[in-house]
Parts: C-alpha cells; sequence; structure tokens
C-alpha cells in the first residue's frame, strides 16, 4: 500500500525557503521517508559537466555540520545551508544528463549533471527541511521562522518594496540594475526607473541616479550601459532625452536640484549640453533634420533594440524619439526661454501631426524609415501599429483630442492582462524583414510572433519587439486613457488591478520583463524587471491625484 502526503512550502526572509511535509504511512510494513536534494553551481548561461571538475569540486565544497545539516559553497562567496528536523545521511552520488527541457527550448544546451550530497530520512510523521543561501563574507544571523500570518498587504505597498532590489551603489554612486537575473546597469532602465522612484516621494535617490548619468555626459550622448568606469557603449538615441524627462519630473518636486553638480556642470547645463548637441548632431550618430525638425535614429538605438539580427529594424525616425524630443525642448525652453526651443517644439508637433498620422487606421506610423542624411520628408512612414505612439499622448507631443482618442482605441489590440503587445497581430503592407545569415526568419508583412519560445538568434529575437507583451509599457496605455478620458481615472485604476496576476507568478512581488502575446500569456524573459514596477508605481500614484 502506499502512503498519504500533505506538503507546505513558506517563503521566509531573504533567500529563505521551508518546506514541511506530513506522511501517512500505510498499516503494514517498516516504512522510511528519503529526501535527497539534488544541487548545482553555475550560471543561467552554463550548464555542468561532472567530468570537467564539479566531480571534485563539490564534494570539496560540502560540509556536513551535524546530525540533521550540511552546508555547500557556491559561487562569488555564497553558502547553501539545509538543516532539517530529520537526520542527515551523508550519501554524495551524481545523476547524469538531466534533461533540461526549457533550456532546449531556448537552444541552449539539453542536459546537465546534479550533485546530490545525501538524504534525509524520517518515519512517517511531520519533517521540516530548511533552506538558507547567505553570503559567507558577511554572514547575517540566522533567520527566523516566518510569523503564521501575515498582514495583508496592498499591490502599491508590494510594487514600492520591489524598487528596494534594483538599486545598486557602485563607486560611491546610485545606480539601477535593470532587471534580474541578467541585466545590468543600462541608461535607458535607470532613467525610466527615475520616475516611478521619484513619485515614489524618493527624491533623494531619483537625483543622486540621474546626477550619475549625467556625469557621463559628452557630446549630448549618455551612456547605454555603464560597467564600473567604462562608458564607451553610447549606442542610445532615447537615454539622454530621458534624462531630460526625468529631471524633469525630480525639478518639479526640488527646483534647486537644476543648481546641483555632475561633473563639471550643474543638471540645468547638461539639459541646455544636451539638446545643443542634437541641434548640431551627436557624437553618437543621432541626427537633426531642420526642414521637419525631427530627429533620425540609427537602427538599433531605441528599446526596441534587437540587434544581430535586427529584429526591429527601425532606422529613420522612431516616433517616441519624437515625443521626447518635444519634451526635452519643452523643458529647455523653461530654463532657457530666449534660445527658440518652445518653437521649435512646436514644429516638431506639427511634422508628426502631418508625417506619422495614418487616417484609414487611426494611429500613428512607428516610424519614419529612411537611411542616414533623408530628410523626414522623404522617409517611407510604416503601417506598423505600436505602443510607442502612446508616449505621444502621455509626454505631450499630440494635443488634437480627437486623433488621441483615436489612437487609443487603435492601440486596445495590443492589450494583454498586465502587459501591451510590441506589434498588434494583423497584416503590414510596409515589409518588416528580419534575416539571420541570409535566411529569412518569417513573412516581413506578418511579422506578428505571438510566443518567446525558441533559440534567441532565430525565434526570439524575431518576437522580442514583434507582438512579445511588455509589462513595462502597460502602464502608459493606462496613463493615457486618463489623459484622454478623465472621467475614466476609476476605470484606468481597476485596470491596473490586473497586474496582481503578474505579481503572484514567477518571482513573487516582482513583475516579469515580458509575457506571450498570445494566451495564455505566459512570463518569460527576465523574473524581475525594474522599469516594470517603477513604471506601475508612478502611474498608480498619478492616478490617485484628483
Amino acid at each position: 500500500m502506499g502512503a498519504t502526503w500533505a506538503v507546505r512550502l513558506t517563503l521566509g526572509e531573504g533567500n529563505e525557503l521551508t518546506l514541511r511535509w506530513h506522511s501517512w504511512a500505510a498499516p503494514e510494513g517498516d516504512w522510511e521517508f528519503r529526501i535527497r536534494p539534488d544541487l548545482e553551481n553555475r550560471s543561467f548561461h552554463t550548464h555542468t559537466q561532472a567530468f570537467t571538475g564539479p566531480e571534485v569540486q563539490f564534494s570539496k565544497a560540502l560540509q556536513v555540520l551535524g546530525p540533521g545539516a550540511f552546508a555547500f559553497d557556491l559561487r562569488d562567496g555564497w553558502q547553501l545551508k539545509m538543516e532539517s528536523s530529520a537526520p542527515f545521511e551523508h550519501a554524495p552520488e551524481w545523476t547524469y544528463m538531466v534533461p533540461l527541457p526549457f533550456e532546449a527550448e531556448r537552444g541552449l544546451e539539453q542536459h546537465t549533471d546534479v550533485f546530490s550530497p545525501g538524504a534525509f530520512r524520517w518515519k512517517a510523521g511531520e519533517m521540516e527541511l530548511r533552506a538558507v543561501v547567505s553570503s559567507t563574507v558577511a554572514r547575517a544571523s540566522s533567520p527566523q521562522a516566518p510569523p503564521a500570518s501575515l498582514p495583508p498587504v496592498t499591490l502599491e505597498d508590494t510594487l514600492r518594496r520591489a524598487l528596494d532590489l534594483f538599486l545598486a551603489e557602485r563607486d560611491g554612486g546610485l545606480t539601477v540594475i535593470a532587471g534580474y537575473p541578467w541585466f545590468l546597469d543600462w541608461g535607458r532602465d535607470s532613467l525610466i526607473f527615475v520616475r516611478g522612484l521619484t513619485a515614489a516621494g524618493r527624491v533623494e535617490e531619483a537625483l543622486a541616479i540621474v546626477q550619475r548619468f549625467a556625469e557621463f555626459e559628452r557630446g549630448g550622448s549618455i551612456p547605454n550601459l555603464i560597467r564600473g568606469t567604462d562608458d564607451s557603449n553610447r549606442e542610445t538615441s532615447d537615454a539622454p532625452l530621458w534624462l531630460i524627462v526625468a529631471l524633469r519630473d525630480i525639478a518639479a518636486l526640488r527646483p534647486d536640484a537644476l543648481t546641483m553638480k555632475a561633473g563639471a556642470q550643474t543638471l540645468a547645463e547638461v539639459v541646455c549640453a544636451i539638446v545643443r548637441a542634437h541641434l548640431t548632431g551627436t557624437e553618437h550618430g543621432v541626427r537633426f533634420d531642420e526642414v521637419s525638425g525631427l530627429l533620425w535614429s540609427p537602427a538599433h538605438f531605441t528599446w526596441m533594440d534587437t540587434d544581430r539580427p535586427a529584429g526591429t529594424p527601425r532606422e529613420g525616425y522612431p516616433v517616441e524619439i519624437q515625443a521626447l524630443w518635444a519634451a526635452a525642448l519643452d523643458f529647455a525652453h523653461k530654463l532657457a526661454p530666449a534660445a527658440g526651443h518652445a518653437a521649435l517644439a512646436e514644429k516638431v508637433r506639427a511634422s508628426v501631426a502631418s508625417l506619422y498620422w495614418r487616417e484609414s487606421g487611426g494611429f500613428l506610423s512607428d516610424c519614419l524609415h529612411a537611411p542616414a542624411g533623408v530628410p523626414a520628408s522623404n522617409a517611407t512612414a510604416d503601417d506598423h501599429l505600436r505602443p510607442n505612439q502612446l508616449f505621444a499622448i502621455t509626454l505631450g507631443l499630440l494635443r488634437d483630442p480627437d486623433k488621441c482618442r483615436r489612437i487609443l482605441t487603435a492601440c486596445q489590440c495590443l492589450l494583454v492582462p498586465g502587459a501591451l503587445r510590441t506589434l498588434a497581430p494583423r497584416r503590414v503592407e510596409h515589409p518588416l524583414p528580419v534575416e539571420w545569415n541570409g535566411h529569412a526568419l518569417h513573412n516581413p508583412h506578418s511579422p506578428y510572433h505571438g510566443h518567446y519560445t525558441g533559440p534567441e538568434e532565430t525565434h526570439r529575437k524575431p518576437a522580442y519587439h514583434n507582438g512579445t507583451a511588455w509589462t513595462w509599457l502597460f502602464p502608459t496605455w493606462c496613463e493615457a486613457l486618463a489623459l484622454v478620458h478623465p472621467g475614466q481615472r476609476g476605470q484606468a485604476r481597476a485596470l491596473m488591478l490586473t497586474t496582481a496576476r503578474l505579481l503572484r507568478g514567477g518571482c513573487r512581488g516582482q513583475l516579469a520583463e515580458i509575457v506571450d502575446g498570445d494566451p495564455p500569456h505566459t512570463l518569460r524573459g527576465c523574473g524581475a524587471q525594474a522599469w516594470s514596477a517603477s513604471e506601475w508605481l508612478r502611474v498608480w500614484v498619478w492616478l490617485e491625484i484628483p
């Protein structure tokens, strides 16, 4: 006969997990239960091959601590400790070629080897097993068992707490880890994150991050990525403009922030330097079109930056760059009223209204496609229905109420619970070719991909911004809804509550980077994304203001 089991899992403070088993053995026979943990010690990019060294290394990393506990030294000064109310039997063994179906789906190594240090043994009844991961460099006291019940926590509380995870001190300054487990200090991600930090009332920290990136301003550019003191990656056309928008938000609460230093310049001087450089042409390739007032961007310099292969070829005049540019000009006008920035901002608005508007569909083209040097008036407007045009509403680029209403209606087809698709699931007349090693990866007139799966270069990159739904964009639609229909702020808040599903799945209490565009909208990508949490909080706080 078999046995009946009850298993309860509890997440404690920090990196702590507690499992409790209760088992009822069959009446006859002498039963003993065994739980044998399997361990690995690798990054997400690799797999374990026992014969290459771990067969010796893993045994040396193991310490038996007593009758019911062991410790295993992990990478980079961390340690896993497992302790149980049941005795631990030290009996190391390896299991080879364990299949990795999720990795196989993504085109990675399909098998790995796992190490088991032994087994926990107990008779029928209760057994508790607690696992804690902690630093061996600066050990904290042993975590206490969590309380039997926790007070209710709102979505706002959860997202406010989520922000803390992404803040990091580097070289005496404050920066932002864009996401876990694999992102670093990305420029645009950090500066979009700052807006949510400001809305949360954490203005000093927001200001410190802006100062950190503003120190690196050079020729109108700021780093796309910071690696210590290495700021050489400047392949971004939006990060300098997001810096201005972030500083605008801060200055609304702290006007004196503009006089604070970022290197040799004040922050106000950094804003003026960025705008001035964009008018003459930045050192990283962004160009100003004098006739239209619009900005030209290289192909992979926007947030839709997939390259090799270029999954979203947007060389030309992307719509959200123009929204950011107009917002930057509006703010620069307040700092230097005599410079003519207000008139230029109006020229940008007029050019967008005439060159991007698609009357038949009631939305804006996502990009005016053109190689470098071709004016916007001679560029080719696409018919790709994407969420980037929502920034034309939320950043004040478009002021025509009817056009804003029609854009919002058109973008409804991009909505999925808690996220926004990056491309509408429909045929396009302007082709969107994606090639890899000379081979077409999809039909350029049907570029929508509903699932973010498969090998990176041939499947996931073409899907990344062509149908995959992003959580950081979802609050923007809710913000646009409340701006276009002020009487529907309550509906916008109610819509934002659909994010709760995502907070309960994947990395609990955090928002994943992306979900599939098609049902069941499976969570994909990075498990905890900085700008997803911050944008939700920013818009939620704004919606609370009457």
